[in-house]
């Protein structure tokens, strides 16, 4: 019986040791303005070409730096380009000035001024409440300033495009 009595007792004191807090990592310095966008690219006189009008993905996440940048990345879907612009976490802003792409074959030089990320700003596609994103943006390769708006992915299948 004592056997069976330290037996019990050893594996409660292994269980009970091999439990134990993990530390709290963190999170990255621009957490609060990563995420996955539905946006649209809107012309300021309302036209609709290259696509304009239409949703596709955006990205904004936090850059190996870990301070104060954010990569912005369109694969594709408006524009295609990923730059790495200046972050205001605080503020939730975001600029660059005329920052090389690193989209490879298409190094076009981008701007973006005016942009903003703002908490629970915007309204999914079935009206769940999100945060909004919004940005003026110049091409290099196109004399137009576009802007990009739109809301945070919810990932509810009826909320995508």
């Amino acid at each position: 019986m004592k056997r069976i009595f330290v037996i019990v007792a050893g594996l409660a004191m292994v269980t009970f040791l091999s439990c134990s807090k993990k530390p709290d990592t963190g999170g990255t310095a621009t957490q609060s303005m990563a995420n996955e966008w539905w946006a649209e690219l809107v012309l300021p006189s309302g036209s609709n070409y290259y696509g304009a009008g239409a949703f596709g993905h955006i990205y904004t996440y936090n850059s190996s730096a870990n301070t104060n940048e954010i990569w912005i990345e369109d694969p594709n879907q408006l524009w295609n380009f990923k730059i790495k612009a200046a972050a205001d976490v605080n503020a939730g802003t975001f600029s660059a000035n005329n920052v090389t792409s690193v989209v490879s074959g298409y190094n076009i030089k981008v701007t973006v001024t005016e942009g903003k990320i703002i908490p629970n700003g915007g309204h999914s596609k079935t009206g769940n409440i999100t945060d909004s994103i919004y940005m003026k943006v110049k091409f290099e390769d196109d004399p137009t300033t576009f802007t990009i708006r739109g809301h945070a992915r919810t990932r509810f299948s009826e909320d995508d495009y």
